[in-house]
């Protein structure tokens, strides 16, 4: 992939940007590229290197609307293992808190999907923990800022499309509700 001057990408973990210049640096005697991506919904901006073909690690064009509609469908699915009692002890959390970490900073718009189903699923089970509230707000955000972009929609719209396939299963699907049924 090819990157240019004005292009938008989403960087994983952080979202939506655009390559906002094109930077030269001598670094230890060797000549290094970088892209300037300023961030469309932060105020922030990041260098990022890039190769002799003008390509950076992790970037990538931002998603097609059919793969927008796949990940709104991937919403709609039960997830594949569902979440058990014990499932909830502290090494089981990191182990799927480092699983979960790992697909956001892999960018793949299906997996942060799979994230935002996932804990909204366990939403309904218990209330969810500060690292979990966490995630599920960086997924959110993430597939948020995307699909803004992609699908000129309202921020309010995409919210409330992201929310449908929980309120059809019986809660109301934001996770700043209290949810907390016995774990059985």
């Amino acid at each position: 992939m090819t990157f240019e001057l004005n292009d938008k990408v989403f960087y994983p973990g952080q979202g939506v940007a655009v390559i906002d210049g094109i930077i030269e640096r001598v670094i230890a005697g060797n000549k290094a590229v970088f892209f300037k991506l300023k961030f469309v919904y932060k105020d922030v901006t990041v260098l990022i290197p890039t190769n002799k073909r003008n390509e950076a690690a992790g970037i990538r064009y931002l998603s097609s609307l059919a793969k927008i509609e796949t990940a709104f469908n991937e919403l709609y699915k039960i997830p594949c293992k569902k979440i058990s009692a014990s499932d909830y002890s502290p090494s089981s959390w990191n182990k799927r808190n480092k699983d979960y970490q790992l697909k956001i900073q892999g960018g793949d718009l299906i997996d942060i999907a799979k994230i935002y189903r996932d804990l909204m699923y366990s939403s309904r089970d218990k209330e969810l923990s500060f690292g979990e509230k966490k995630i599920l707000q960086t997924a959110k955000d993430l597939l948020v800022e995307e699909i803004l972009l992609v699908r000129k929609e309202r921020r309010e719209e995409v919210i409330e499309k992201l929310q449908v396939p929980f309120q059809q299963l019986g809660f109301g699907g934001e996770f700043t509700q209290s949810t907390t049924s016995s774990i059985l």
